[in-house]
């Protein structure tokens, strides 16, 4: 049994900027920890998984590097990463690279896409498939969502019965189920041969159209619209329906919701991770992390859903709510930060407001997903969370509301639904 998860590259993300700029999204901290290392550590419990590879096409980075040999010390399984040559897209990536899938005679392997946060319910996907199917199917990691926001998702009918795959559609124009993909799935090695089979029509059609540009390349293979869409209806395709959280890391403000969801998650899985209210110690409000290197005040009120990173310091009587403060960033005395996300080494003035309006799902409709917001509607920026990039300076008693800071940005003024570039 291995494990393989997708993390895009360099020119995926740009929805996640001004914050991809500094890290790669995958390593971007989600509650505390690396966004990959949840999956990591859901792949690690798997009993009898012996390797986890990484693929993507970023270039082998110090940051990168050094997460994989402090994952690999803390969770005793051997991890590495492949690089691509180029976006092979989400089939291509794994075709290319399928002797590295399959040496040490893997059975079975898990491919889960880097972008999405779960409880990640993967032995039960390896039970389901014993009981459904045969030991040659592959199984879809599928959830349920409300009849709209579907249409955003790949779309999945199944068979009641038998949770056989009878239809898929990737982003439907009009409404074709509410089972979508979670972007999580159990494959065994015989997927390659359908993968392969799409590789040679690719290879033939690009054949005969000599005369286009020759941008397109025949490697460039996604699975959902090329592989599950010709799979569906075949017998070999089953989906597993989770009730556990789900969400997509897509844009800046759906990682303040995951951040939510795993501190959620952490009260039973790493206790250890949530800071307690402690005398003499800031007072804490619902889930909170907080790194043990910051610094904070103890007349400071920090959460519900607040993460702190390492290095952070905050001042007397500071305010945080529904946010993300990462490494190095300094919120001075009385500064409220709700609904944004605080950049490495920033700095924020004292009697300064940093808000956000949160892009969370309606909590009454117990399907909703966050929707994928764009940035701009009728012309104007969506009202959405206040990101600061790295190293930016805000003044004292100024107000930052629905704006995005690029990196390096030193503020004079309150500013209100901007882009400062």
């Amino acid at each position: 049994l291995k494990a393989v998860i997708l993390i895009g590259g360099p020119q995926k993300g740009t929805r996640f900027r001004p914050l991809s700029f500094e890290v790669p999204k995958p390593l971007f901290p989600v509650a505390g920890v690396p966004m990959v290392q949840h999956h990591i550590e859901a792949c690690a419990k798997v009993p009898g998984l012996k390797e986890i590879l990484l693929m993507g096409f970023y270039q082998p980075n110090e940051a990168l590097s050094r997460f994989l040999v402090s994952a690999q010390q803390e969770f005793k399984v051997p991890i590495r990463y492949l690089q691509e040559y180029a976006a092979l897209g989400t089939g291509g990536g794994i075709y290319h690279f399928r002797d590295q899938i399959l040496s040490g005679g893997a059975e079975a392997f898990f491919v889960l896409n880097a972008d999405v946060c779960s409880e990640f319910p993967l032995q039960e996907m390896l039970e389901f498939r014993q009981q459904h199917g045969d030991m040659h199917s592959f199984v879809i990691l599928g959830t349920t969502a409300n009849r709209t926001q579907a249409l955003n998702y790949g779309c999945i009918v199944a068979n009641v019965d038998t949770q056989e795959v009878q239809h898929y559609v990737e982003k439907p124009s009009t409404f074709v189920s509410e089972i979508i993909n979670c972007g999580i799935y159990l494959f065994t090695p015989a997927i390659f041969q359908d993968i392969g089979e799409v590789f040679q029509r690719n290879q033939q059609e690009l054949a005969l159209e000599e005369s286009s540009n020759g941008w397109q390349r025949a490697e460039v293979i996604r699975l959902e619209q090329d592989v599950f869409t010709a799979l569906a209806g075949s017998g070999k395709l089953y989906v597993y329906k989770t009730d556990g959280f789900w969400s997509q890391i897509k844009s800046a403000g759906s990682a303040i919701y995951a951040s939510r969801l795993y501190l959620n998650q952490y009260s039973k899985s790493h206790p250890e991770r949530l800071a307690q209210n402690k005398h003499g110690g800031p007072i804490i409000r619902g889930n909170v992390y907080i790194h043990p290197t910051a610094s904070i005040d103890s007349t400071a009120v920090l959460g519900p859903n607040v993460s702190i990173g390492e290095g952070v310091t905050v001042g007397a009587g500071v305010r945080v709510r529904e946010s993300i403060v990462l490494h190095g960033a300094s919120l001075h005395d009385h500064t409220c930060v709700l609904n944004s996300i605080v950049g490495w080494d920033s700095t924020i003035g004292r009697w300064a407001r940093v808000e956000g309006t949160p892009s969370d799902p309606n909590p009454n409709d117990p399907y909703a997903k966050i929707d994928s917001e764009t940035l701009f509607r009728d012309g104007r920026l969506t009202p959405s969370i206040t990101i600061l990039g790295c190293s930016v300076s805000i003044p004292a008693e100024v107000v930052i509301l629905n704006s995005i800071v690029l990196p390096h940005k030193e503020l004079s003024r309150s500013y209100k639904n901007q882009i400062i570039l």
